[in-house]
């Protein structure tokens, strides 16, 4: 898919489908929105990977950003009352092209209307106090906290109300995977929700610690929707050690640290962390995308 470009001047966000009152906004209108009921939402953003192979390995592309915007309902209230029917907001971008051997006219993806309406979900142009850079979908984006960032439509261009899912490859083709213990029959979903996730970063792969006092710490995260971290178990060297972090308090969709501090022997250590959250969802130790983390590192 070719990355587009355009000005501020000749954007346009189309609001229509099953409204009331379709209209189109441009940057200046935005913007007086945004001084009126713009948001700041700091989440966690993860990449998903591959959607021409789903993964069943690690992937740790993710990183925990602060948004401004304008909530997605603010818009869609704009267009009026919506059908009794209406279910689902899809959201195009710009992009367009050939994607895995598929033609796309647009880049489009569906959102349930309950998490359309969440106020996280903002219509946004700053990310980490910038304006939106064309690489990160400038000059508007859609953001979608909890969820993995394929449902973040970059260079955003149009909204519409809908009844059912959008059809095109993006929700068809791509980004789905099989539901965990669906394997023997196929049964798939759509790439949404995060799932349970947890990293290290410290110590570093390889790294060699003079003294034996190592504090080992971290991230972990979930999707947020009505769950929350419970807990992150640290495992030392193939379970002879195991203790429970102390993970900071969370707040919205954000990432939290998780660390604890251990006193360790010389020589070589594999360690690695496994968050769990309130609704009993585990990490898995493999073979899927959310797996532990695992580092090896040398003491002396």
């Amino acid at each position: 898919m070719a990355t587009p470009t355009i000005s501020r001047a000749a954007w346009r966000l189309t609001t229509d489908g099953l409204v009331e009152r379709p209209y189109a906004l441009d940057w200046e209108l935005l913007m007086q929105l945004g001084e009126k009921c713009g948001r700041v939402v700091e989440s966690v953003h993860e990449c998903y990977g591959s959607p021409l192979k789903p993964p069943n390995e690690a992937v740790r592309r993710v990183g925990n950003v602060t948004w401004i915007g304008v909530p997605l309902h603010v818009l869609l209230s704009l267009a009026g009352p919506l059908s009794d029917a209406a279910a689902y907001v899809w959201a195009d971008g710009l992009d367009s092209g050939s994607f895995g051997g598929v033609d796309a006219e647009r880049y489009q993806k569906d959102l349930p209307l309950s998490k359309a309406l969440s106020d996280d979900v903002l219509v946004a142009w700053r990310m980490n106090g910038e304006e939106l850079s064309v690489e990160r979908g400038g000059p508007v984006r859609l953001v979608v906290p909890g969820w993995f960032g394929t449902n973040s439509v970059k260079w955003l261009c149009r909204l519409s109300v809908q009844a059912a899912r959008a059809t095109g490859p993006f929700t068809t083709k791509f980004y789905n995977e099989v539901v965990p213990g669906k394997e023997a029959d196929g049964t798939m979903r759509p790439v949404w929700a995060v799932e349970v996730n947890s990293i290290i970063c410290s110590p570093a792969p390889a790294e060699v610690i003079e003294d034996g006092d190592v504090e080992i710490w971290g991230w972990c995260w979930c999707c947020g929707d009505a769950d929350e971290i419970a807990g992150v178990k640290v495992v030392l060297d193939g379970g002879t050690q195991m203790v429970n972090a102390a993970v900071a308090q969370g707040q919205g969709p954000s990432w939290q640290r998780w660390s604890t501090l251990l006193r360790l022997g010389a020589g070589e250590h594999e360690v690695y962390a496994r968050a769990s959250t309130a609704h009993g969802d585990v990490q898995p130790l493999g073979n899927r995308r959310n797996e532990v983390h695992r580092v090896r590192f040398h003491i002396g």
